[in-house]
């Protein structure tokens, strides 16, 4: 049962990184990016919790910013920066840069460092924890990325439109 509960945290963890993968994976990003990305995901949702853990309590108190506030500004961002993207006449996105790599990634974990802070009443093996957090998220982006970047191929332009404003939305409302 135990293992059954962190699984299902994990997902839980994943779905807001699949679901902006699959937004900014309609900026038919190049196959290298969609691996660095994935990537930085998963190593995002391996240490977050870890962090969360250790040192949450203490930076909360420390800094007292609130992280849904630093997550609506980055969504925010993302989304702007996807519409612009999709605007220009290229068919493929250039460069994306390490900043916005970290950026993406540090955003769609920023749960992950909550559920960190009470992670020892669920389970005391926090390390094989953090292991299937960043496994499964890793996972949900590098599969949400290939298919927005195949919804992309279908819809066109509109659908990077469309994920930038959705992004907009949700860190508008993220930030309320």
């Amino acid at each position: 049962m135990h293992i059954f509960i962190v699984l299902l945290i994990a997902i839980s963890l994943s779905m807001d990184a699949f679901s902006l993968s699959l937004l900014y994976g309609t900026l038919n990003l190049k196959r290298n990016f969609i691996w660095k990305l994935s990537i930085i995901v998963a190593s995002y949702h391996f240490f977050m919790p870890l962090l969360g853990h250790f040192f949450g309590k203490l930076l909360f108190h420390i800094l007292p910013l609130n992280p849904e506030f630093i997550v609506s500004i980055i969504l925010c961002f993302i989304g702007i920066q996807m519409i612009f993207e999709s605007l220009k006449q290229e068919k493929e996105v250039k460069v994306l840069s390490l900043l916005e790599l970290l950026m993406f990634g540090f955003a769609v974990s920023m749960d992950s460092f909550s559920v960190g802070i009470g992670l020892s009443a669920i389970s005391n093996h926090l390390l094989l924890c953090s292991f299937v957090f960043s496994i499964c998220s890793g996972l949900f982006t590098f599969f949400g990325l290939n298919l927005g970047r195949k919804l992309n191929s279908i819809f066109g332009m509109i659908a990077p439109i469309c994920g930038g404003m959705i992004l907009i939305i949700l860190g508008v409302i993220y930030g309320l």
